[in-house]
């Protein structure tokens, strides 16, 4: 469920399937209906007041496209080298919204794919879809994966596990981003259990002052992946 303006030009970028075009009787964008109509002969104009009881948002901007979601990744991602050689790992991520940012500063960043948990929020649900503006449509996303599996297929690939963790000793900055990586973050409620904490290689944290205990989870994503864009 792909809505708006922009996300409809996203869509059109990438390569997924579109199945189904809805347009508000009021939308005027000629040349992004010409573009949609190139990819599926589905396109169907409603009236405005229709249209948004159909629309996920509160103000909608005239065009939903229904497309099929990007086929799901059965292995995880090929690990291969690349500038920033981290593969990102996410574990229960209940919040969509931060879901989404996370994945467009994954793209931004460059990373090698990323893995998302069971029991965390769709990747491609609408909220989700919208926060990551596109990238969803074009990293490498594998979903419904298991902690246990994560990490022993990160051992296999000789990854070193690291995972953000408020009582981590060692800042984000003090560590070498260049060599390969699999980061770790843990629910936006509660984080990384003691448990999964324990088969893990490294720790890190933000430090922060004023006794603040937290940042929000996709700032906190940025801060690292950027830190370690910078050190590429």
């Amino acid at each position: 469920f792909i809505e708006g303006r922009r996300l409809a030009a996203e869509a059109l970028r990438s390569d997924i399937v579109i199945d189904e075009c809805l347009i508000s009787d009021e939308f005027n964008h000629g040349e992004l209906i010409g573009a949609v109509r190139e990819r599926t002969k589905n396109v169907s104009v409603v009236a405005d007041r229709l249209f948004k009881t159909i629309a996920d948002t509160n103000e909608p901007q005239g065009i939903i496209l229904l497309a099929k979601r990007p086929e799901a990744m059965t292995v995880y991602p090929a690990y291969q080298r690349t500038k920033v050689p981290i593969v990102l790992f996410l574990n229960e991520i209940s919040n969509p919204s931060n879901l989404g940012a996370i994945l467009r500063i994954a793209e931004a960043a460059g990373v090698v794919g990323v893995i998302v948990s069971a029991n965390s929020a769709d990747a491609f649900s609408p909220k989700a879809v919208r926060a990551a503006m596109g990238s969803s449509f074009r990293l490498k996303i594998r979903e419904n994966a298991e902690f246990d599996e994560v990490i022993a297929w990160a051992m296999e690939q000789r990854l070193i596990t690291t995972a953000a963790d408020v009582s981590a000793k060692c800042s984000y900055t003090d560590m070498d981003w260049r060599q390969s990586r699999l980061l770790i973050f843990g629910s936006e409620a509660h984080g990384l259990s003691e448990e999964q904490l324990a088969n893990v290689d490294e720790k890190l944290l933000i430090p922060m002052e004023n006794s603040v205990e937290s940042l929000n989870l996709s700032v906190s994503a940025g801060i690292i992946l950027f830190e370690a864009k910078r050190q590429s």
